[in-house]
């Protein structure tokens, strides 16, 4: 089971001092809080990609590829990857090239995005959000796995033996994730291929979300990558902790009062009742989230969203300490127990380098004993077979 964090990259205004941090001063601290994600233990950093403000992460890769040459062990990833308006042949090219400087730790997560201007700004219609993503990612696909590429679609220019460079890292591209709050389109897409899916449920109640996943592991047995309970499954999630849990919610009130996504709509509590939201102790952070799989099966990655709405970053950083010792390990424990031994984890660089030895080592056994059974073979015993 991995855990991480994930960011949307915002600048916000901080509602009990009224100061805005600069873009600078923003992008900076997303560094500090990507480096402080592996000091403290967890598994995965994720980065948005927003092209408009409020937002910084605009070119996420760039992000990454400092994080990996300051960090060792945590996996580098998006949280959201515009397949629809960004060009799959780039999306290739930016990260294989990540790849080779993180040494493998790398993934990516695919999306359509949520903010509907950003679509004519890169020339595409955001009536055709679901067939870009479509097209896109199956083109990105045979770039990372075809050397020379023909190719002619509907939505660019055609391709003719093009070659995408750097190759991935030992000829293995990056496990993609696919990302969708509400499109069962994308769900079946991530299903066809064997890819995750990642549904990052801080928004809706957790019933639209068992829908999604729902129909994302029966796909994914139908078209034959293993049993629906052996499908990638990762979840977004929110929480804001300290010890007293009353402390937890006076704290963390104003900035969800005022935050740019939900500021000024549902009260807090209801919020939290409705949603995977968990403003508390550690304690209910734990019980909330070991929950989880209740309701969606085992699964395998689990993100938390904590660096938005303003939140200073010593605040952050006391969050990702409370995670790194006290909620994480409680919850590994528990994601641990009774899992059953045929539910894999999730993929990564190492284990799909050791799953394509290993399929080749069976092959060549497999070609090592046909070949004895033929050298066996006598003109006597041939008749004889006959």
């Amino acid at each position: 089971m991995q855990f991480g964090i994930f960011t949307v990259g915002d600048v916000t205004t901080n509602p009990t001092t009224g100061r805005t941090p600069t873009e600078h001063e923003r992008i900076k601290d997303i560094l500090t809080i990507a480096q402080k994600v592996e000091e403290v233990g967890l598994d995965v950093f994720a980065t948005g990609e927003h092209h408009n403000p409020p937002f910084i992460p605009s070119s996420p890769t760039t992000l990454l590829g400092y994080i990996a040459a300051r960090t060792e062990r945590i996996i580098l990833s998006t949280s959201t990857t515009l397949i629809t308006t960004s060009d799959p042949v780039k999306i290739a090219e930016d990260f294989a090239t990540l790849q080779h400087i993180s040494d493998g730790r790398v993934d990516v997560m695919m999306g359509r995005g949520n903010t509907g201007p950003v679509y004519p700004w890169f020339g595409k219609d955001i009536r055709q959000g679901i067939p870009l993503a479509l097209e896109n990612y199956n083109l990105l696909r045979r770039l990372w796995r075809e050397e020379f590429v023909d190719w002619e679609g509907q939505f660019r220019t055609p391709l003719q033996g093009f070659q995408s460079t750097p190759r991935p890292l030992d000829d293995i591209p990056p496990f993609v994730w696919h990302g969708s709050i509400r499109s069962p389109e994308i769900a079946e897409q991530a299903a066809y291929y064997g890819d995750g899916f990642f549904a990052n449920n801080i928004f809706w109640p957790k019933e639209h979300y068992m829908q999604l996943i729902r129909l994302y592991r029966q796909r994914f047995e139908h078209y034959g990558h293993g049993t629906a309970d052996q499908a990638i499954v990762g979840l977004g999630g929110q929480a804001f902790m300290r010890k007293n849990s009353q402390d937890a919610v006076n704290e963390f009130r104003p900035y969800f009062d005022n935050a740019p996504v939900y500021g000024h709509g549902p009260s807090l509590e209801d919020f939290t009742a409705q949603t995977p939201l968990t403003v508390g102790s550690p304690q209910q952070v734990i019980d909330r989230y070991a929950s989880m799989r209740e309701y969606f099966g085992d699964y395998q990655r689990q993100l938390f969203l904590v660096d938005h709405a303003g939140l200073p970053l010593s605040t952050v950083l006391e969050q990702l300490d409370i995670l790194g010792g006290e909620v994480v390990p409680a919850l590994r424990k528990e994601f641990a127990t009774n899992r059953p031994a045929h539910v894999p984890d999730a993929p990564t660089h190492a284990s799909l380098l050791a799953q394509r030895a290993a399929s080749d080592a069976a092959h060549a056994d497999a070609s090592h004993v046909a070949s004895a059974e033929s050298n066996d073979l006598t003109p006597e015993t041939a008749q004889a077979g006959n």
